[in-house]
């Protein structure tokens, strides 16, 4: 019964693995980038003044060559950086790894080190819920105080929270454009027409500002190389100017729309989870629905209030109920008889007794109420009609 099954419990914490490894290859690669242009940039220069050698005074040429010089002085200082920043993320991506292997030493969830593993497993995913639900400091606190910090991908999400908020309550793409110029292989790579959509809100507001010469001329320069696979909507931009803001036709009324940034804001957030191989979802939601599909019946769902039970998180619609929505029924093998006064199984030691009005409910929780009621009476909970205990009848389920 207490044996762990450690590929199941670790499936959960892949995320965990993925993001440093993510940004450590993102991380490599830019600065790979960043070091051959710099060093053919000044590659080509130094040529150039070999070629110039009689043509310029020493007082050029020390100029020329200080300015290299000064140039490769501030590539060696990124690079520097870069280099610190991957020891970080290596550093990192080691301590997540030897925190995990530790579940391949437990023999049983009895054992004081497992529910320890566990608590510090409930940190982590409540940090992440933290970050994602813009809880920064608070989600910096706990990971602080459990020995988490490793865990916390606070750059990550600060970097999202950021962008989303300059897209929502600012109206400006620049972060976004910059973080997708810097990213553009990447997005490349999965198809993503999210700079796209960028571009075509900043056109739009050029529309919305009335500034048709500038809106043609961003066209020219930023959508047009879009027409392979965007052209029906570029198109459709482009009349955008000859409607005003105020327009009722319905397509160019969603351009104008206020409701795009959030779009946008939505758009931008499921891209960089993608990239960085995390769930749309929090953890922590994941969590409680493999719990939450063990317990989903079709009482659960039923339109009848009177199905419901007090004690089934699922039946709870405004709080833990959300999550079982599009969660599949559980699937038992055998069936399970649950009281509903009590929520204790009914079994031979505590068998189901029917009242005269056809409801079930345990033997414990009828004996109780007889006791609580005096005279040997009992009360139906969901009609209010009461009954001599007597008139119960044992039922036997086959």
């Amino acid at each position: 019964m207490d044996r762990i099954n450690a590929d199941y419990m670790l499936a959960i914490e892949e995320p965990f693995m993925k993001v440093p490894l993510e940004q450590l290859k993102r991380t490599v690669r830019q600065s790979q980038k960043h070091a051959e242009r710099e060093t053919a940039q000044v590659g080509a220069a130094l040529g150039d003044l070999a070629k110039r050698d009689g043509a310029l005074g020493a007082q050029e040429v020390d100029q020329a060559l200080d300015g290299l010089i000064d140039r490769l002085k501030t590539l060696k200082r990124k690079l520097e950086t870069a280099h610190h920043e991957e020891a970080q993320l290596i550093q990192r991506s080691k301590q997540r790894a030897m925190d995990l292997s530790e579940l391949e030493g437990f023999e049983s969830a009895a054992q004081p080190e497992f529910q320890r593993w566990c608590r510090a497993r409930l940190d982590r995913v409540l940090v992440d819920y933290m970050l994602r639900s813009g809880n920064v400091e608070t989600a910096r606190r706990l990971a602080a105080g459990s020995g988490q910090e490793h865990f916390a991908d606070t750059a990550l999400f600060e970097l999202v929270m950021d962008t989303e908020r300059e897209l929502c309550e600012r109206h400006s793409c620049q972060g976004a454009l910059q973080w997708c110029a810097e990213n553009r292989s990447a997005l490349l790579k999965i198809q993503s027409p999210l700079e796209f959509e960028l571009r075509l809100q900043e056109f739009i507001e050029m529309a919305r500002a009335a500034r048709t010469l500038d809106a043609i001329a961003y066209a020219k320069r930023h959508l047009t190389p879009w027409s392979a696979t965007q052209l029906p909507r570029i198109e459709r931009a482009m009349m955008l100017l000859a409607f005003s803001p105020a327009t009722q036709c319905p397509p160019y009324r969603a351009m104008f729309s206020e409701a795009r940034w959030a779009g946008l804001a939505a758009d931008f957030r499921a891209v960089i989870f993608r990239l960085f191989s995390l769930p749309p979802q929090p953890l922590l939601h994941l969590l409680l629905q493999t719990g939450l599909s063990a317990l989903k019946t079709p009482a659960c769902v039923s339109d009848d209030p009177a199905e419901h039970s007090r004690d089934c998180p699922v039946c709870q619609g405004e709080t833990l109920g959300r999550l079982a929505q599009d969660l599949p029924l559980s699937h038992h093998v055998h069936s399970n008889l649950v009281c509903r006064i009590t929520g204790e199984r009914m079994n031979e030691d505590n068998p189901p007794m029917r009242l005269p009005n056809g409801h079930v409910y345990s033997l414990a929780a009828l004996t109780d109420m007889a006791a609580k009621l005096g005279g040997g009476r009992i009360k139906c909970p969901r009609t209010n009609q009461l009954f001599a205990i007597a008139d119960a009848k044992k039922l036997f389920v086959s």
